[in-house]
């Protein structure tokens, strides 16, 4: 049995946000976030990242809890923070 391999075993395969693309929501209720693919540094291709409402939930939730320090308002003023986010920054004040 034989295996096929590229012609970069070793290439070092990055993927990123399309920084100007916002997430959106597809007709078919997915949720599609633009991604670049870049291979040794150079761009390769643009992909999507499709994920079911649940998936979404999930990933949203576990986001939150990443960011479960004040860093978030570095960013975004305080009064902007989204309510989700709104509790762990209280916890962490107390």
């Amino acid at each position: 049995m034989s295996t096929a391999r590229s012609a970069q075993p070793s290439a070092r395969v990055q993927v990123s946000r399309v920084p100007s693309k916002p997430v959106r929501k597809e007709d078919d209720g997915a949720f599609s976030i633009d991604l670049w693919l870049r291979r040794d540094g150079a761009f390769d291709s643009d992909v999507a990242l499709r994920l079911t409402p649940a998936e979404a939930e999930v990933l949203h939730a576990q986001l939150c809890y990443a960011l479960d320090d004040d860093t978030v308002t570095v960013i975004v003023p305080e009064t902007s923070v989204p309510d989700c986010r709104k509790g762990a920054l209280g916890k962490r004040r107390r």
